[in-house]
């Protein structure tokens, strides 16, 4: 016997919807205007922070089309929903950061060899505009970031872009100091590394959704000892806990209760439980009347 239940839905509110309208026609309209000034004043940083931003709004449109994916509802043939392709468009994000870090490292090596004189008065004009363009959008996605893998993935590039055209904004003026217009391509491959540390990190957490892993926050051991712990339970196997999504957790468990079925009201409380102590949303339960051994568990 089992029971499934949740107390709310966790899927993208209307709010992330117009945060990634917001972004995506924001850093659009930027990274034409900063490749654009990039080009004329030669200064490659520029040019490797609109390739970063670039790829910001592409991994946001993926993002916003994720969440529109999620909240449509389950079917006969896709009885979870859609929910799972916001796991699929965290993984593409990764991909679509690695392209644009082997782009523009090319480049930026080029440059190291073909240096050529760099605007330092536009080049720190254009990355202070990326300053607030990145810290607005950066705010849009403050709420739901601790909640959603993608919106805190919308929301850690949006705020590293915004230290980038920081660190930008820096170069210029050094090379306005200076005269040193190395520091152009050395500024660029700072960025590079930036883009790759956060595409690691991503990669890294889609691909752990994406094999089913319990999701961080959630201890096993600990909701194993909390049903194992609950009265008449003698013991528990086919423990599974895994993402359905980047904002909803799944999980299924068979409790041997010798003393016989508690009733729906047991079921009810128990998933009142794995959802507010651990995050669980959708939890599914069996009760087996048996003396506790178990010939195939897990």
């Amino acid at each position: 016997m089992g029971a499934s239940h949740s107390h709310h839905d966790p899927r993208p509110s209307a709010s992330h919807g117009r945060a990634f309208f917001i972004g995506v026609v924001l850093n659009s309209a930027f990274v034409l205007v900063e490749a654009g000034f990039g080009l004329l004043s030669g200064s490659m940083a520029l040019v490797a922070d609109a390739g970063h931003n670039l790829s910001d709004v592409l991994s946001l449109g993926i993002a916003w089309g994720a969440s529109v994916m999620a909240a449509r509802p389950a079917g006969t043939r896709f009885t979870y929903g859609y929910k799972s392709g916001s796991i699929l468009a965290a993984l593409a994000n990764t991909g679509l950061l690695l392209v644009a870090t082997g782009a523009i490292l090319i480049e930026t090596l080029r440059r190291f060899f073909e240096p050529s004189p760099v605007e330092a008065n536009v080049m720190m004009l254009v990355a202070g505009i990326g300053i607030v363009v990145n810290t607005v959008t950066a705010l849009l996605f403050l709420r739901g970031r601790k909640h959603d893998l993608n919106i805190r993935g919308a929301f850690l590039h949006m705020a590293a872009d915004a230290l980038v055209s920081a660190g930008v904004v820096a170069a210029g003026l050094l090379i306005l100091l200076t005269g040193q217009a190395w520091i152009d391509p050395v500024t660029s491959l700072v960025i590079v590394a930036v883009i790759a540390w956060g595409a690691w990190g991503l990669f890294r957490d889609s691909l752990k959704m994406g094999l089913l892993a319990v999701p961080e926050g959630i201890d096993e051991a600990e909701v194993r000892a909390f049903l194992a712990a609950l009265p008449g339970v003698a013991a528990v196997h086919d423990l599974h806990i895994w993402p359905m999504s980047t904002t909803e957790t799944a999980f299924t468990a068979h409790l041997v209760m010798p003393g016989g079925h508690p009733g729906d009201a047991f079921l009810h409380e128990v998933a009142h439980e794995l959802e507010h102590r651990f995050g669980i949303h959708h939890p599914t339960v069996q009760v087996e009347v048996g003396d506790g051994e178990c010939v195939v568990c897990d």
